[in-house]
């Protein structure tokens, strides 16, 4: 999904925010009271003489908000705002939501445009979702970090509910509305590229993917593995191994996520070679549907074996000039008319490959026996494929046709990667790697400044409303740090085309995998080095719902009818009335 950043804009806005922040410290200072705390306290000043301002603001509708002065909260880096007021929080929440919004916005712009300059692989594979995942990764870091340990153990909430949040709203709402808005009509079990006519129809509308997708969904559902190692221990209700059960899923967590930047690294090398493959397959079932067609007799003998007469007469009727050998302008004669345009591959490509089958002499040219031998191998191929080993006789045209469209449809599922834009070449690239390389470094450092006051704003939130944090955190925090992601995702699916529906799925997979690994990775080395109780089922178990069935769902197959939105927008509000029952009514926390 390329973008165009214009980071200055953004940037003067960011500071801007950041400057009303740095001064609101002392525009608090004028409104000192004996009775009621600032609005926006600045840490220092605890009570003085009541003026005009604070008798006014006093009996507007702030006031209501007003905390007692001993409640006085303590200023992140002794400098930014902070409050123990419901509304004052709310503000700040806002405020420090939106700079980690900016700052997930700057490191997936950023990545982006290295990724132009430097392609996939190891920028594709490694480095782009780890900075995707990574306002997300501050986050919870910062919640555990900070403070004694029984502070640390109160403010873990928020990270897990980050955690959870993330993770259901990327495969729920967004999931949901990236069906919704990328939906067209669903013919032979394949939605049509651009072809939406049947509105909002449950069964005929929908979007479909490619097999890479799939993947993406199975991998998902994997990553769940070290949520349920380290619930074993509650599971059978021990309490002695519960630290060590904290190791072990932080282990697997590093180990499965080594594997995952590895995969994706090479997965673009993976997929190419498949690819080719399929092509391979698609011209010897086409090659075969011709040479059935042509044929003066049947390809196959009534005892199921190739029936080399009729072998010999092809190989005579395509040798033109009776030389006994096929040449590669005879060989080209023989592949025009297999319909290799779809499968976008070129007639020399095609030729190369029937070389590679037939020719063993290596002469660049096919004998009567290497005809032989190779169209022999080709029928066993195509009638092995599709799992039968009846005797062929009549039917040897129902295996090679079934084989012909096992390929095609094979091709279609691996989704070979045709833009859907004109893609040029970078002018400058000295200029974007240094504009790529800012957008990184300022992302980062928003990120790394900002996530511990928003931590802080949430739990005096919670604090000031008797609202759990993990709520607050499960809601809120994702629409700071997954609301580019979602929103990229949700307007690339507009497109309407099976390869944008296949990329914006597969990223939210990619993005969930991330969670599930990198930031679980982050929030078990907290729970593990601090010593903190690992006392979270209900938060687990919903990450485990929702992940596998949505995993199962996106594994088992392509094409997802309208009716499966419905699935992924009602576990939104089934995960959080179950964590609400779980904890409050069954008492699991």
């Amino acid at each position: 999904m390329k973008k165009s950043p214009n980071m200055f804009p953004k940037s003067f806005f960011t500071l801007l925010i950041f400057f009303i922040l740095s001064t609101a410290v002392y525009g608090g200072r004028v409104i000192v009271d004996q009775s009621s705390s600032d609005l926006v306290s600045d840490g220092v000043h605890g009570g003085g003489g009541r003026n005009s301002t604070s008798i006014g603001r006093e009996r507007g509708v702030i006031s209501l908000f007003a905390a007692p002065v001993e409640e006085a909260c303590e200023q992140s880096y002794g400098f930014l705002p902070c409050t123990k007021t419901a509304l004052g929080n709310v503000f700040l929440i806002i405020v420090y939501g939106y700079l980690m919004f900016s700052a997930a916005t700057y490191l997936s712009s950023g990545s982006e445009l290295l990724l132009e300059i430097l392609g996939p692989g190891l920028i594709g594979g490694l480095f782009l979702p780890i900075l995707g995942a990574l306002p997300d990764a501050m986050l919870i870091l910062v919640s555990g970090i900070t403070g004694s340990a029984a502070e640390a153990q109160s403010q873990v909430s928020v990270g897990i509910g980050l955690l959870a949040g993330s993770t259901v709203m990327l495969l729920t709402v967004i999931w949901g509305t990236c069906c919704v808005v990328g939906k067209c009509d669903v013919e032979n079990s394949t939605a049509v590229d651009l072809k939406d006519t049947k509105g909002f129809s449950l069964t005929g509308s929908g979007v479909t993917t490619d097999i890479w997708t799939s993947y993406a969904a199975m991998i998902m559902a994997i990553s769940v593995l070290p949520f349920i190692v380290v619930q074993l221990p509650q599971l059978f209700h021990s309490n002695s191994g519960r630290h060590l059960a904290v190791l072990i899923a932080l282990i697997i967590s590093l180990s499965l996520l080594l594997s995952y930047c590895l995969y994706q690294v090479f997965q673009p090398w993976i997929q190419t070679r498949k690819l080719a493959y399929v092509k391979h397959k698609h011209v010897i079932s086409g090659i075969l549907k011709h040479l059935k067609k042509h044929a003066l007799g049947r390809l196959f003998t009534d005892h199921g074996t190739p029936n080399i007469e009729v072998l010999k007469k092809l190989f005579n009727a395509i040798d033109e000039n009776g030389d006994g050998h096929l040449s590669l302008s005879e060989l080209r004669a023989l592949v025009v008319g297999i319909r290799l345009e779809e499968i976008n591959l070129e007639e020399d490509e095609a030729i190369a490959k029937v070389l590679k089958d037939f020719d063993t002499s290596c002469d660049d040219q096919v004998d009567m026996q290497e005809f032989i031998a190779g169209v022999e191998k080709w029928l066993y191929e195509a009638r092995s494929s599709n799992g039968s080993s009846a005797q062929a006789g009549p039917n040897t045209i129902n295996y090679i046709d079934d084989f012909h469209e096992e390929t095609k449809r094979e091709h279609s599922l691996l989704g070979e990667d045709q833009s859907d834009e004109i893609v040029e070449g970078v002018k400058n690239p000295r200029k974007v790697a240094i504009k790529a390389a800012l957008l990184l470094l300022l992302g980062t450092i928003i990120a790394a400044v900002f996530a511990d006051p928003l931590v802080d704003a949430v739990n005096n939130f919670s604090s000031a409303t008797s609202i759990p944090s993990f709520f607050i955190s499960f809601i809120a925090l994702p629409l700071a740090t997954n609301s580019s992601e979602a929103v990229s995702a949700i307007i690339f699916a507009t497109r309407k085309k099976k390869r944008s529906a296949s990329l914006t799925f597969s990223e939210l997979y990619g993005a969930v995998t991330m969670n599930n690994l990198l930031c679980l990775s982050v929030f078990l080395a907290i729970v593990y080095t601090r010593g903190l109780i690992w006392n979270f089922s209900s938060e687990v178990l919903v990450i485990l719902i929702v992940c596998i069935l949505m995993g199962i769902l996106g594994s088992i197959r392509t094409t997802f009818p309208l009716w499966t939105c419905l699935i992924a927008f009602a576990l939104y509000p089934f995960s959080l009335v179950l964590v609400y029952v779980l904890d409050y009514v069954f008492g699991w926390s």
